[in-house]
């Protein structure tokens, strides 16, 4: 079982300048690698506070340089908005700079307020998409590729800054969509999925989706198909920092709505304004759904959803909000000393058992 961290840098306030939320990021990558953690995973967002992370891959190729073996991906890039020749040849650079440790992870978009500052419609998207995801093998193991289709066009090019990893970099999709995820599957690539602030149903019915899937393509999904979970999780003996957490969780979900709907407010143009929704889940609805609590609770809960999902990797989300940064860091710790080795030691005594 492998575990990463999901950074999403957000700006929930002006009390953190956007230089602070950057570094913070930076530290939380370097405490990662420190406490064992598998992998960094870094997001995609433009021009709100959701998220200040607009590159992934410029972020990978400045803490490769801080860091010496965790891996590092994109979560993910968003590949309608990316001009594919300096997608390809970006790519190249960072596995290189990073000496082969670059996950690519990529995604169609979500937030039409982003696409139209891109000059992108978001109705174009899963086309563009699906054509990038027949360039980038070209691109990336061909010493000489071209492209012809209706939205990307690559005339004969060769990437001049080749990939370390043979044949390329890991590919993470992520999709709720059954078409895209079936296309990962049958093309071999990992993904990405989420049952974003659910609980043991939501996960369940995610599994059995999962599995449609995999049986649709001919694939055994727990022998044939490498999937990771992004999860919120949060462990401590202290209730105010439970809470804290949760709602920093709800803030997010809050924001993330309002910009897919298209709800989003803002009294200067940037800072999006938290707006109560009528779906929001109550406090005591995310305690029950997700791995919070003590450490033990913790632990307990992961490894309910571990036997439900059955994932390869875990992608916790390690910086909500205003989630001041000694408390995040120590929370890092705490998974690598404590938690993720109690995990993998009951899954490696239940295998036994199996076997």
């Amino acid at each position: 079982m492998e575990f990463g961290v999901f950074i999403l840098a957000q700006q929930r306030s002006y009390e953190q300048s956007s230089q602070q939320v950057i570094l913070n990021s930076i530290e939380q990558t370097v405490v990662a690698e420190q406490a064992g953690f598998h992998t960094a995973w870094y997001a995609e967002h433009h021009f709100n506070n959701y998220s200040l992370s607009p590159s992934p891959l410029m972020t990978i190729a400045h803490v490769a340089a801080k860091t010496h073996r965790i891996r590092l991906g994109s979560a993910v890039c968003i590949l309608p908005l990316y001009n594919p020749a300096r997608f390809l040849a970006e790519v190249g650079f960072v596995d290189t700079v990073s000496n082969g440790r670059l996950e690519l992870g990529v995604g169609s978009g979500y937030q039409e307020f982003e696409f139209e500052r891109f000059g992108v419609k978001l109705s174009d998207s899963f086309d563009i998409f699906n054509e990038f995801l027949d360039l980038i093998p070209k691109g990336l193991t061909q010493k000489i590729f071209e492209h012809k289709g209706k939205h990307l066009n690559m005339p004969p090019s060769s990437v001049a800054v080749r990939c370390l990893q043979d044949p390329m970099p890991p590919i993470w999709i992520t999709s709720g969509n059954p078409t895209t995820l079936g296309r990962g599957m049958r093309e071999g690539h990992n993904l990405f999925i989420t049952a974003l602030l659910n609980g043991n149903p939501a996960i369940s019915d995610l599994r059995a989706r999962m599995e449609q899937v995999a049986q649709d393509q001919g694939k055994d999904l727990d022998e044939d198909v490498k999937f990771g979970f992004l999860r919120c999780a949060y462990a401590s003996d202290k209730a105010s920092e439970i809470d804290h957490y949760l709602e920093n969780a709800r803030f997010q979900r809050r924001v993330s709505e309002a910009l897919k709907h298209r709800r989003a407010q803002s009294e200067d143009g940037y800072m999006i304004k938290e707006m109560p929704s009528p779906t929001d889940p109550s406090f005591e609805q995310l305690r029950q759904n997700l791995p919070v609590g003590s450490v033990n609770q913790v632990i307990d809960k992961m490894l309910e959803e571990i036997s439900i999902l059955r994932p390869k990797h875990i992608a916790l989300q390690t910086q909500l909000g205003d989630f001041d940064q000694a408390t995040m860091l120590r929370q890092i710790e705490l998974w690598g000393e404590r938690i993720i080795p109690a995990i993998r030691k009951e899954i490696g005594q239940a295998s036994l058992a199996v076997a």
